[in-house]
């Protein structure tokens, strides 16, 4: 898969392609089964399969949504992406100004001119355009007079993308890590950088790294213990990870902490990511750091045996 970062680029290239376009979030089950068939069909007929997204996404734009949690960053985005077998992911800067293009122009000088579509496969209520405008029979009728088709998604399998979207959104919301996992096809990840902490983990001899994710819009599951697992240096790493605030030692800020099993090495400055597995259990302010330390005798237990499973 090639990714491209503007749509300008894409014109020089020799061919022609089928395409969908949307945001994508998550790439989950719902998702997967709209981009086998786009992929499919590409193969089919010769033609390139393609995605078209955005970056930001338009609610942060138009909508100044600070607020708005996303299942992916976009490099998880364009990784998942990756494994699909997808000829090009297209990612446009989604600006103020790209909103104000009328329908005509997106489909004129978007879709035809820079992208050569030759197919679009598209959802039954998606909307285009200057204000949204424009919808999927105003597209039927733009392939018509500019010679590309136009390949309908039912209401049901778009409302099984929505309804995945929300129940992994809830999910995460509620610690309930296996539904996500469930709907997403995969393990829910969380990529960032370890930074240094306080060091409080090492003296309760559970060393934790300390994840540091940059991308505030990213969707970080409820607090809590969760089992997780890390490729480091290509070998597999299970550990346990803390979500919230360290209430027993007083903590006031919210950090993402790993502790490792079987790792002994120097994580600082590095980018990791880490798949969460199962969620153990909420986190408590326990009475002294000593009820603190046994019950992360007891989650290490708690964890090892889930992994064995």
């Amino acid at each position: 898969m090639e990714t491209i970062h503007n749509i300008s680029h894409f014109k020089d290239l020799p061919f022609q392609t089928v395409i969908t376009i949307g945001t994508f979030d998550g790439v989950h089950i719902g998702h997967r089964k709209i981009l086998e068939r786009l992929i499919n069909n590409a193969k089919n007929t010769h033609l390139k399969s393609t995605v078209l997204t955005f970056f930001p996404h338009p609610r942060m734009v138009l909508q100044k949504d600070v607020d708005i949690k996303l299942l992916n960053t976009l490099e998880e985005k364009k990784q998942i992406l990756e494994t699909l077998g997808l000829d090009y992911l297209i990612v446009h800067p989604f600006t103020k100004e790209f909103s104000r293009l009328s329908a005509t122009e997106f489909v004129r000088d978007i879709l035809v001119n820079s992208l050569k579509v030759k197919k679009v496969i598209i959802g039954y209520d998606h909307r285009f355009g200057r204000n949204r405008n424009a919808n999927i029979q105003d597209l039927i009728t733009f392939g018509n007079a500019l010679d590309f088709e136009v390949e309908e998604i039912s209401a049901q399998e778009i409302d099984d993308v929505s309804v995945s979207s929300t129940k992994i959104r809830s999910a995460l919301k509620e610690g309930d890590i296996e539904t996500a996992n469930s709907y997403l096809g995969y393990n829910y990840m969380l990529t960032g950088t370890i930074k240094k902490g306080k060091g409080l983990g090492k003296k309760f001899g559970f060393p934790t790294a300390n994840l540091h994710i940059e991308e505030a819009y990213k969707l970080i599951p409820k607090t809590g213990a969760y089992v997780v697992k890390s490729e480091i240096d290509g070998k597999d790493y299970f550990g346990m990870m803390n979500i919230g605030y360290n209430p027993t030692v007083d903590g006031t800020d919210k950090s993402i902490e790993i502790n490792f099993f079987d790792f002994d090495g120097n994580l600082y400055g590095e980018k990791i990511q880490v798949q969460l597995l199962h969620r153990i259990r909420d986190e408590f302010k326990f009475n002294s750091v000593e009820e603190l330390k046994e019950q992360l005798k007891k989650d290490k237990d708690h964890s090892l045996g889930l992994i064995s499973k």
